[in-house]
């Protein structure tokens, strides 16, 4: 029995001989007439969302795009549907489209990006199924991002992430800084040399992480994992990276890596390189500057306002002090005045009455008037005496005040010793532990390589340590020779 239903052709049939079967189509008729029959009923060009899910961009003048398109949805009864299809964007139509595109959203075309595409659909008896892309819309790409970007923000002000950072308190002088950043970037390295072109100390520990790509947000991530176990040591968090287009900084818009940020216990500072609009990254973080120059600048001049608030109160200090003393010389130089004027007055009060008793008893003894005289002499070193006192009260005062002052000063500079002791002791245990690493090292690289293993070595013998450059001569030391060879193949590694 036939696995398939045959009808009889017209004539070749009759009533007492059974039914002969059609004949066979080669395959190359079948497959034009399927063609014939997909252009005459899809003449027309359509407009059809999708997403790239594969794409091959060309390498050479003249050559084509090629792209895989995807369309994913749920059915009302939960089941997953997928449709898939080649499409292709010819050489001339790609170089006028991709720039229009470009031009309009500030995007290139990528895997993962969601697109409207004019497309209209080819068949090829070799090839199969395909679409070739007549236009782009950029206007609904842009709207997709938008609204992307627009559910983010509503779902960290929901969650309350958008202002949390800005309610942490970030110290006046920032030091101790967690950073995190591509290794190999040239924003780190503006970032190093700004500060270390400052006249202060910081303490600096990079944490590498992905800046751009699909991955970027996990690295980053990752990165705040573990800068959290150690928050202790920090005072505050910087992200940076160089400029970029607006496709490589796409990474910072995730929810993900937005949240992470907004809800980190220390104070998080962003210096992406942006120029225009603010990633969600920057409005979830403490302090959002544009580039890591400028994340270098604000934590050095936060350190020169800390430093001149210090001078002028030290100022200040000493302007108080002086005017005490000021006021002190003055009070006790009334008070001398006035004690030399009292024990003059006294001493001629006395001898305008020594005189009058004089005047009034001309015939009294010598010896009564010895002993007035006695007697005032005597009140003459008492008062001297008392003045004496009082003077040496004011002056014991005095010193007081001032041991008091000098204990206060000598108070705070002991603080500051301390502090500056603290922060060399820092820097000295920082440079010990940096040095036996490199004795670590070394002494690695000192041990004899066991048999059979191949050294990489420089040209002059010694071995390679460092980044390898494409180009660069080197040694390769074998088992039983030496072979000079130079490097070639992807590039940077690093050798330790």
């Amino acid at each position: 029995m036939p696995l398939y239903n045959r009808r009889p052709e017209p004539g070749l049939t009759s009533a007492n001989s059974p039914a002969l079967p059609p004949a066979a189509l080669p395959l190359s008729e079948l497959l034009a007439r399927v063609r014939q029959t997909l252009s005459e009923r899809f003449a027309d060009s359509y407009w059809v969302v999708a997403e790239i899910a594969d794409l091959t961009l060309p390498r050479f003048d003249g050559a084509h795009c090629y792209l895989t398109l995807t369309d994913q949805h749920t059915t009302g009864r939960g089941a997953q549907l997928k449709a898939q299809a080649r499409a292709t964007i010819w050489s001339q139509r790609f170089q006028q489209l991709s720039v229009v595109f470009e031009e309009q959203t500030g995007l290139t075309l990528r895997t993962g990006l969601k697109v409207m595409l004019r497309v209209q659909v080819k068949f090829h008896e070799q090839f199969g199924l395909s679409l070739d892309v007549l236009a782009l819309d950029p206007t609904y790409t842009v709207g997709d991002l938008a609204r992307l970007r627009l559910e983010t923000l509503r779902k960290l002000e929901a969650q309350d992430l958008l202002e949390r950072q800005k309610r942490l308190t970030l110290p006046i002088g920032v030091q101790r800084v967690a950073v995190i950043s591509s290794p190999t970037a040239a924003g780190w390295q503006d970032f190093v040399q700004q500060l270390q072109e400052a006249p202060y100390d910081f303490s600096i520990t990079l944490f590498p992480a992905l800046m751009q790509g699909d991955d970027a947000p996990a690295s980053i991530r990752a990165a705040l994992d573990a800068i959290r176990g150690r928050r202790h040591e920090y005072d505050a968090v910087v992200i940076i990276r160089g400029g970029g287009s607006k496709t490589d900084l796409l990474a910072f818009d995730d929810y993900g890596l937005a949240a992470a940020v907004g809800a980190f216990p220390l104070p998080v500072l962003t210096g992406i390189g942006h120029e225009r609009d603010e990633a969600v990254l920057d409005l979830t973080a403490h302090t959002a500057l544009k580039t890591p120059t400028a994340v270098a600048a604000f934590l050095i001049e936060r350190l020169a306002r800390l430093e001149a608030a210090l001078e002028g109160y030290g100022l200040r200090i000493r302007e108080l002090a002086q005017a005490r003393v000021q006021v002190e010389n003055g009070r006790l130089s009334r008070l001398l005045r006035h004690a030399h004027l009292a024990a003059h007055g006294q001493l001629q009060d006395q001898r305008e009455a020594l005189h009058q008793r004089i005047r009034q008893a001309a015939a009294t003894p010598r010896a009564q008037l010895r002993q007035q005289e006695h007697q005032l002499i005597r009140r003459r070193h008492q008062l001297q005496r008392a003045a004496r006192a009082a003077v040496r009260h004011h002056e014991q005062g005095l010193r007081r005040r001032g041991r008091l002052l000098a204990r206060h000063f000598r108070r705070l500079h002991r603080r500051r010793c301390e502090q500056l002791l603290s922060q060399r002791y820092a820097l000295q245990l920082a440079a010990t532990r940096l040095l036996h690493r490199a004795e670590l090292r070394l002494a690695q690289l000192n041990t004899q390589p066991a048999p059979g293993t191949i050294r990489l070595l420089t040209p002059k013998g010694q071995a390679f340590t460092g980044p390898l450059r494409a180009g660069q001569q080197v040694l390769l030391r074998l088992p039983d020779a030496v072979v000079p060879a130079r490097i070639g193949g992807q590039l940077p590694l690093l050798l330790s």
